[in-house]
Formats: C-alpha cells, structure tokens, sequence
C-alpha cells in the first residue's frame, strides 16, 4: 500500500532534491510551496517534517552550516539540506 499524500513532504523532498548535495533551503521555501497564502501556518508542519525526515536520514536539519546533533531539541533558525 502506499504512503498517504503528504504535500509538506513532498515540498520538502522536492525542493532540497532540486538544490542537490551540500546547498540547503529556507523551512520558508517548503512552506510557501504547499500554501503560498498560509504558509506562515504551514512552518510548523514543517518544522515537525522535517524532524522526521532528519530522523529517517533523508534529509538533514541544519543550524549555522552544520547537522543538529538533536532534532528534538534544536532551537532557532534552521535550514534544512540532502546528506553530503
């Protein structure tokens, strides 16, 4: 059976595919593809995304150029980016 829809996702993987290896997106970039009007209220959505994501290896979450040693607890602005 396959996954369900998940538009914040697919954005997400989307997006950071498209930068490739080493460049990272805006949580922001992710968040206006899913609802350019709302994406304010998508951040969150995100944000708890791309933790996921960071948790599974595929995509990592990462604060002043380097991997958050912790997604639970990271805190502030953040980027995410494809593992090197």
């Amino acid at each position: 059976m396959n996954e369900a829809v998940n538009p914040v996702r697919d954005a997400i993987l989307v997006l950071t595919a498209a930068k490739g290896a080493g460049k990272t997106i805006a949580p922001e970039d992710a968040a206006k593809a899913v609802s350019p009007d709302n994406f304010v209220r998508m951040l969150k959505d995100v944000r708890a995304e791309a933790i996921r994501l960071h948790k599974a290896g595929t995509v990592l979450i990462y604060r002043k150029g380097k991997p958050v040693e912790d997604a639970d607890t990271f805190k502030g602005v953040y980027r995410l980016g494809l593992p090197v």
